[in-house]
């Protein structure tokens, strides 16, 4: 979708000699992506939101003014069709003119396959382990996910190639400004390197503790941060887990000493309750999309920093 210039007189008279050429409306889907849009963006333009604070990007209903943004966008940033399949209809409708970059299939991204069992890297030998291998499988089979983990902006390493990725369709979109973009993905780059440092230095000593999550999102941020989950409540983003598989991770959680369980805000808080009754672990709240954060570029690092936090604390 083409921007009209204004006249050459018109741009002289209102920019002092110098053409000026719209800046592209950008649409973005999720909040952590927008906030590495927006980081890019900083003092040309502000990018629209999509999915806005609290919703979850499995399931959403558009409202009119982001169906409008979409309509209006000349440029469209969004994860993948597995994690907001209900937006690729709606790009395919009303973004009929825009650059679409889908950022899991952007060169450099790294790509982790989706785990198949909510317990992770079993520590036990022998009955134990054969034990949880069959609940395992049980959960693998009615996961539902898609062959690759979405949630692929849990890894600093991915946001900090994305960041390029998007100046490099931002300045095809708008040369004049090219300059501004990539000096721009450039701080952001050395933003995320020195959070990286931070957060290693903050998790180094907690270290070996053990925790729970509520849902498989963070496989991302572990890897990044060799600081591996033991397991998830619930392997899926869309059902609850069942009694069986309830009991499962108490009896875990028992019998190797797990040190926390963590919940999120978009999910049901009794069930954490639940499995945490009779044990010693913990508890703390984690959120993958930074839905309690101001939308901008400072959403990101703040994001990655709380999920470190969280750990800690808990930890």
């Amino acid at each position: 979708m083409s921007r009209t210039l204004l006249p050459l007189s018109l741009s002289a008279a209102l920019m002092g000699g110098t053409a000026f050429a719209e800046v592209p409306r950008v649409a973005v889907d999720i909040a952590p992506v927008h906030s590495l849009v927006a980081r890019v963006m900083d003092g040309v333009g502000t990018p629209d939101l999509i999915v806005q604070p609290g919703g979850s990007p499995h399931e959403y209903s558009l409202r009119p003014s982001e169906a409008e943004a979409l309509q209006e966008a000349d440029l469209v940033f969004w994860v993948s069709l597995e994690l907001t399949p209900w937006l690729g209809d709606a790009i395919e409708t009303l973004a009929t003119g825009a650059s679409v970059t889908e950022l899991l299939e952007a060169d450099g991204t790294i790509e982790l396959d989706s785990r198949e069992s909510a317990l992770f890297e079993a520590h036990q030998d022998g009955e134990d382990e054969d034990v949880y291998a069959e609940h395992a499988d049980e959960q693998g089979e009615s996961q539902g996910h898609g062959e690759h983990d979405t949630h692929a902006w849990l890894s600093p390493q991915n946001a900090a190639t994305w960041l390029y990725v998007i100046a490099g369709q931002l300045s095809a979109a708008d040369p004049e400004n090219e300059g501004v973009y990539f000096a721009n993905a450039a701080a952001g780059q050395a933003e995320i390197g020195a959070l990286t440092a931070d957060i290693n230095t903050m998790l180094e000593p907690v270290r070996g503790g053990q925790f729970i999550v509520f849902h498989d999102a963070y496989q991302y941020f572990e890897s990044a941060f060799e600081f591996t989950a033991a397991g998830a409540i619930s392997i899926g983003d869309a059902s609850d887990p069942s009694p069986a598989r309830i009991a499962e991770i108490r009896a875990r959680i028992a019998y190797e000493g797990i040190d926390c369980v963590l919940a999120e805000p978009q999910f049901n808080a009794g069930l954490v309750a639940t499995v945490l009754d009779g044990t010693q672990a913990k508890t703390g709240v984690l959120d993958p999309l930074g839905s309690d954060l101001e939308p901008g570029p400072a959403l990101y690092p703040q994001l990655i920093r709380n999920v470190a936090t969280v750990l800690v604390e808990c930890l």
